[in-house]
């Protein structure tokens, strides 16, 4: 297997494909609530994030064949006074699982945020997701830490009804 990553264009539409091939095989992954993507959501995701500035879809590619995709969006921390990149979605489809795509996902996310003048990467994980756990920790990736002390952070939501 020889991986390649590089960040989509998603006005092109293979990349466009692609990347909702890769996010629909996330959400039917036990990690993804294990239901398909909503066709909806399907049919305006691709050009809602041609539209979000700050959007980077990066896609991992076995020859012809996507294998993983990390969507990330630059944020910005105050504390630092400099943007970060938050790596929103990884994902890796079940068949190239423990061949170091999402490793090779995650540093091209770190290329991206250095050369974006970011001052950190960051992302959420669930708590009983502990192969991503352990991937993100060999990675470099740990709590957040506020004065020198790591702290435990929740991270919350509240959907609002359109």
């Amino acid at each position: 297997m020889s991986i390649e990553i590089r960040e989509a264009n998603l006005r092109d539409a293979e990349d466009g494909r692609a990347f909702l091939l890769m996010l629909s095989a996330y959400a039917e992954g036990e990690m993804g609530g294990g239901k398909p993507l909503d066709a909806d959501v399907a049919r305006r995701l691709v050009p809602a994030l041609l539209e979000h500035p700050g959007a980077h879809v990066l896609l991992a590619w076995d020859g012809a064949r996507p294998v993983g995709v990390a969507t990330c969006f630059v944020g910005f921390s105050t504390f630092a006074g400099r943007p970060l990149l938050n790596v929103h979605d990884l994902s890796v489809v079940v068949e190239a699982s423990g061949r170091g795509v999402g490793r090779a996902l995650l540093a091209h996310a770190e290329v991206l945020a250095r050369s974006l003048g970011c001052v950190k990467l960051s992302l959420e994980v669930l708590e009983d997701n502990a192969l991503a756990r352990g991937l993100y920790a060999s990675f470099g990736f740990r709590d957040y830490e506020l004065g020198g002390v790591a702290r435990r952070t929740f991270f919350l939501t509240k959907p609002l009804e359109p």
